[in-house]
């Protein structure tokens, strides 16, 4: 199994801040169609990787998700 990072908007310390505004993983959950609150993103690290490189060419918002556990 590759290794991954499962980011959960119900488990970041940011979440209902003005850090979610424009948060890429925000963006990425928003698409859901339920009621419920959006889920989790779960990227590998090739992904990780390209979303750091987009962040630092400042194409995208940079991964703002702080974990509290």
């Amino acid at each position: 199994m590759k290794p991954s990072l499962t980011i959960d908007c119900n488990t970041c310390t940011m979440q209902h801040t003005s850090a979610c505004d424009d948060c890429m993983v925000t963006y990425l959950c928003s698409e859901h169609t339920s009621d419920e609150p959006p889920g989790a993103v779960i990227i590998d690290l090739a992904e990780l990787r390209t979303a750091k490189m987009l962040a630092e060419a400042g194409l995208v918002p940079e991964l703002r998700h702080t974990s509290d556990g």
